[in-house]
């Protein structure tokens, strides 16, 4: 009777157990994305290199399991706005952006488990939009203000935890290579700064397995 009941436990303990991240399976994970970037610039106009705010949106990411340890991972958000500014006159304009990033991941672990921390590699593209000076650009004879579109590598490490079957909670860090050119005008001289924003980007999220 004790072995039988020994058995019964051990069969139910394997019934119970979430299997996560098999072959096949295509997971959703929304959440807060956060861009940090580690700006710098050319000298601008003799006061310095500029300065770009943090900003918080929603973020997507999209996997696809080719394996129980590898993954194809598509990284969407709306879009991130951004303040950019000179050390002596703060703030002069606002950029948009969006990310997109494919990363091809690898999963430690196996299928079976709950806890899967995972590294990543990939291609980054940021497009930019709704470039403008504000009040204080114009002020100082600033106009025609354009960022050029970034092409670079990206990477990331994450972890996820299965909470049931279908269900996840997921953190992740990314780093991107983004450059750029931003073009101006300052009074009838056109400019263009050679600027890398770099940023780390840090998701939290829960997701959901299909």
């Amino acid at each position: 009777m004790k072995k039988l009941t020994v058995a019964l436990l051990a069969l139910s303990t394997l019934s119970g157990t979430a299997i996560a991240h098999d072959e096949g399976e295509f997971f959703m994970r929304v959440g807060t994305a956060t861009v940090r970037p580690s700006e710098g610039s050319d000298n601008v106009l003799g006061m310095g290199g500029f300065n770009v705010n943090n900003n918080t949106q929603m973020g997507l990411t999209f996997t696809w399991m080719a394996t129980e340890n590898i993954g194809i991972e598509l990284l969407a958000a709306t879009p991130f706005r951004h303040k950019v500014g000179l050390g002596p006159t703060g703030d002069i304009a606002t950029v948009r952006h969006l990310p997109p990033t494919l990363m091809a991941q690898w999963y430690f672990g196996d299928a079976g488990t709950k806890l899967r921390p995972y590294l990543g590699v990939g291609v980054n593209y940021t497009t930019f939009f709704d470039e403008k000076f504000n009040d204080t650009g114009k002020g100082a004879g600033l106009s025609n203000l354009s960022l050029k579109d970034s092409w670079g590598v990206a990477g990331q490490v994450g972890l996820d935890y299965m909470i049931d079957r279908d269900w996840l909670i997921n953190m992740s860090v990314w780093y991107m290579d983004i450059d750029t050119d931003v073009k101006f005008k300052a009074g009838d001289q056109h400019y263009t700064i050679n600027t890398r924003l770099d940023p780390w980007v840090f998701m939290f999220s829960a997701g959901y397995r299909f």
